[in-house]
């Protein structure tokens, strides 16, 4: 059952996910003039989006409760959902009873748009997807085999479940809704329990249910909808919504700084970097689970204390009526918008209550991680590593880096037999294997996943962040072509002890050079966590200026992506170095790169690797920061960077990097 949740929790995150635009457009129609058309105009569409949740629900459920992702579940949900809505419209329940309409149960005019109504026919289509989809009827009927047969099952048992539904209906909605008076009925305290037990849920996954109660109208609580919608009453709407601010742009940053401030002396640099990039997403986006993570599992109570101090903010952020709303998260972003909305609430003072957060967070994470002694990131023990018990998965120069990522679970989750399914999140690798116990850590740590979560006995979630889809695609693809695992082990530690391997290339030193015209930058500030925690490796990032990028070292060009967005060169000393044109532009598919070399190709620092068009990179959305990353930085011994945050030209020297 709980594994069914956490898919129901994963599969929402697609409907959710398109109410920021709702936010967007209500939100600058409320900053604009009241009398201006364009104002009335942005609002209304706002506004159609969030009248149309149930049936977004539908459709996100239908899609990713379904074993496989096809259009024809997402059309399945959205005929489950218009049958009841519309067989049990009013004016055709009173048909159906033989009563005038305005004798109808008031119960049935909340029918359209209750996202409960959306649930059910998501998860019926999904299931009979799952199903009949490869069902063969016979010759005569055979047009509406398989795929085409889901939608018209779905039609038929909705039908079954809207009788049901025509006469359980008013029952089922007054339970519903009195839920949802007895908890308004709490007030305060009642958001406070609320924002305590969503922080706590988080590891399961099942605070996404959790919220559907609250944020949404299941219970007639509807606090998102009725905040973006300007319904309800001043100081009271927004009260599930508003606590939040103050805990994730104040309260969870100020934490990650205790965080950094108590890592050991020797640790900061790196700590800095993964608190940082986590800190920046709360503050910004209200996107807080790669920080969550980052302690959640290695200092659990510390992570009690931030659902505790979360309930606290939202419980006196009720108290004292001070609201704002948030459609994706409680970010900086959602909160400027929600700035003007005419039913927020004094919602500056948020502001005021987000810096005594800040406070309690960093002297109440402090104090807690000095008294109990808690092993938060930057504080772990040296580990002694036994290279008898040493593994390395095999890569291959042609993988870019998602695909090493997923070699490097596949073989740390047990390859092909041991999974059963594989999810994913907005940060998180959902999977269910046959057994948990046979999983290896260390080589899923490997792979740069920021904590790894054993739920039960099958089930297991891997935090990878925000590039997590690709990485899930890459082990799907694994998976389906039941890929070998191919490691390499050391068994004889003593042996290896006695007779050291040596390093030709030891002591030698390659250059590094800018690889365009630009700003050259701290890789610890690139937009981007897996590049500014270095999870790939150390290097550095260039702004370029023009659309040409040069070869930054000298070497041989060892691989090129199918997407041109990335390409790999070897130097003589063995460096491997990725030279990654633009963040997420692999999502491009190669069209603003014009790639001038090719696999093998012999070049010197310098050299035209390719030209990227600028205006085209800025245009999709992305940004253009061309990194320089030596990816094996193990048989690094040492690397010093010239000053950085300035202009260079591609001639000017950035790095000398020393072999072991």
């Amino acid at each position: 059952m709980k594994t069914y949740l956490q898919r129901m929790g994963r599969s929402l995150q697609l409907p959710v996910a398109v109410l920021p635009a709702a936010a967007l457009l209500v939100g600058i129609g409320h900053w604009l003039p009241e009398k201006w058309a364009l104002a009335q105009f942005l609002q209304a569409g706002g506004t159609a989006i969030l009248g149309q949740l149930a049936l977004l629900f539908a459709v996100g459920l239908a899609l990713g409760m379904a074993q496989e992702k096809d259009g024809a579940s997402a059309l399945a949900g959205v005929v489950a959902y218009i049958v009841p809505v519309g067989v049990l419209a009013p004016a055709n329940v009173a048909l159906l009873k033989g009563i005038s309409v305005k004798n109808v149960d008031p119960a049935f005019n909340a029918i359209s748009g209750n996202v409960f109504i959306g649930i059910i026919a998501g998860l019926t289509a999904a299931a009979l997807y799952d199903r009949f989809h490869n069902t063969k009827l016979p010759m005569a009927l055979s047009f509406f085999s398989g795929k085409r047969l889901v939608p018209i099952l779905s039609s038929l048992v909705m039908l079954l479940v809207t009788i049901l539904l025509l006469f359980i209906w008013p029952t089922l909605y007054d339970a519903l809704i009195t839920f949802g008076k007895f908890f308004v009925g709490l007030g305060a305290l009642g958001a406070g329990l609320f924002g305590f037990f969503n922080r706590l849920l988080i590891p399961t996954g099942l605070h996404q249910a959790l919220n559907q109660v609250f944020e949404f109208n299941i219970a007639g609580i509807n606090d998102i909808g009725n905040f973006w919608a300007n319904k309800g009453v001043k100081g009271v709407t927004g009260m599930y919504l508003a606590g939040y601010f103050p805990v994730m742009m104040f309260g969870l940053p100020a934490g990650a700084y205790a965080i950094y401030r108590n890592a050991l002396p020797e640790r900061k640099k790196e700590t800095a970097g993964l608190m940082m990039a986590g800190a920046f997403a709360s503050f910004f986006t209200g996107v807080t689970e790669p920080l969550e993570f980052s302690f959640m599992f290695v200092a659990w109570p510390l992570y009690v204390i931030h659902a505790v101090f979360t309930g606290l903010s939202m419980a006196f952020a009720a108290y004292m009526h001070w609201t704002a709303g948030f459609t994706f998260s409680a970010g900086l972003v959602d909160y400027l918008l929600s700035l003007h909305m005419p039913i927020a609430n004094h919602p500056l003072m948020l502001l005021v209550q987000g810096v005594v957060m800040a406070f309690i967070y960093y002297f109440g994470f402090d104090f807690a991680i000095k008294k109990f002694n808690l092993m938060t990131p930057g504080r772990e023990p040296l580990e002694d590593t036994d290279d008898s018990e040493a593994v390395e998965v095999e890569t291959s120069d042609k993988d870019d880096k998602y695909m090493i990522a997923a070699k490097k679970v596949y073989a740390g989750i047990g390859g092909h037999d041991n999974i059963k399914v594989i999810d994913n999140c907005t940060t998180r690798l959902r999977l269910q294997l046959n057994d948990t116990g046979k999983i290896n850590k260390n080589i899923i740590k490997s792979s740069g996943a920021a904590g790894t979560n054993v739920l039960d006995k099958t089930n297991i979630h891997i935090v990878i962040g925000t590039e997590v889809q690709f990485v899930a695609d890459a082990l799907k693809k694994l998976n389906d072509e039941n890929a070998p695992i191919n490691t390499t082990t050391s068994e004889n530690n003593t042996a290896k002890s006695a007779e050291p391997t040596v390093n030709d290339h030891s002591g030698s030193t390659d250059v590094f050079y800018s690889v365009a015209n630009g700003k050259l930058e701290d890789i610890e500030k690139v937009d981007d966590p897996t590049f500014a925690q270095k999870m790939l490796g150390d290097g550095y990032g260039v702004v370029p200026s023009d659309n040409q990028i040069v070869a930054p070292v000298d070497g041989v060009i060892s691989t090129v992506f199918p997407t041109k967005h990335a390409i790999g060169i070897k130097t003589d000393n063995g460096l491997e170095v990725l030279v990654h044109m633009g963040i997420d532009t692999v999502q491009l598919k190669g069209e603003p790169f014009d790639v001038k070399v090719s696999e093998g190709q012999e070049i010197k620092h310098g050299d035209v690797l390719a030209n990227m068009d600028l205006d085209a990179v800025v245009k999709a959305g992305k940004k253009t920061d061309v990194m320089v990353i030596v990816t094996n930085m193990a048989v690094v011994s040492y690397m010093k960077y010239n000053v950085l945050d300035k202009e260079v030209t591609a001639t000017d020297e950035v790095t000398k990097v020393t072999i072991k």
